[in-house]
């Protein structure tokens, strides 16, 4: 990957990043709180609905940017007389990329998604006293709790969204004999993050579970079957699928942003 591609990719993706996290916060918060164990009400309702925004404006930037360098670096390696070069194997590439770029990102989005969500779910206390307790009470690892889960389900959503969003634009593309323009492949990115959304709304739920959870707790360990099950005893299918409504809507909406952004600003610089 050549050094402008690079930096094109991080400064775009990092850019889009921040945009999407900043103006759909609310949507966000309002999610968590419907996914939360104490209910919707008692985790703050309508109440401090930019609770933890300080965490998700730190962490959005390098986050976005990490997932799109990796993500592209992939593709280039892969794709451009790599092993998966052939045209039929570029869903087969764009998995790979974006699996990757997940892992990678993940890094920097779970302790930040960690404190943002307690924060959430806890609006009479700031971020930083939330941060605080997190480190006193857990150390380090309590930054990272739900990595795995986070990883688990962002992995089977990027494996939907990024395939069809590179296909619903390489198919707009043909269609229309040119390439598209920033607009139209930020209307396949809220096709694609909407799809993506609602199939992986049970691990996202299983996910704010697990980093709600009182340290020690048996849904802290982490055993994601075990807090599906749960949740589907407790509340039944509406329960894995709680906050699939805002999450659908935060995404569908943040994919039109995001991924418009970024072919905005990526265009732009190259």
């Amino acid at each position: 990957m050549e050094r402008r591609a690079f930096v094109t990719s991080l400064v775009a993706g990092g850019c889009a990043g921040m945009c999407v996290d900043l103006t759909l916060f609310p949507l966000d918060t309002i999610k968590t709180r419907l996914q939360s164990q104490q209910g919707f009400y008692k985790a703050g309702g309508f109440r401090g609905i930019y609770a933890g925004v300080p965490s998700a404006a730190v962490g959005s930037f390098p986050n976005a940017a990490a997932f799109f360098v990796t993500y592209d670096c992939t593709k280039s390696l892969l794709g451009a007389r790599g092993v998966l070069e052939a045209p039929h194997l570029a869903p087969v590439t764009h998995m790979l990329a974006a699996s990757l770029g997940e892992i990678v990102a993940c890094l920097i989005r779970v302790p930040t998604e960690v404190v943002k969500q307690r924060t959430q779910a806890s609006p009479s206390s700031g971020t930083y006293r939330i941060l605080l307790a997190t480190l006193s009470e857990e150390g380090v690892r309590g930054l990272y709790r739900g990595f795995g889960t986070t990883v688990l389900r962002e992995i089977p959503f990027s494996l939907v969204q990024f395939p069809l969003w590179e296909y619903l634009k390489t198919l707009w593309s043909w269609r229309q004999g040119h390439t598209l323009y920033s607009w139209q492949a930020a209307v396949c990115g809220a096709f694609a993050g909407a799809v993506a959304a609602l199939v992986t709304t049970p691990l996202d739920v299983a996910k704010t579970r697990i980093m709600l959870a009182k340290a020690g707790s048996t849904t802290a360990s982490g055993n994601i079957p075990l807090v599906l099950y749960d949740v589907w005893k407790s509340r039944g299918i509406p329960g894995l699928f709680a906050g699939s409504i805002p999450r659908v809507t935060f995404i569908s909406v943040g994919g039109f942003i995001f991924l418009g952004a970024y072919e905005k600003v990526r265009t732009t610089l190259l």
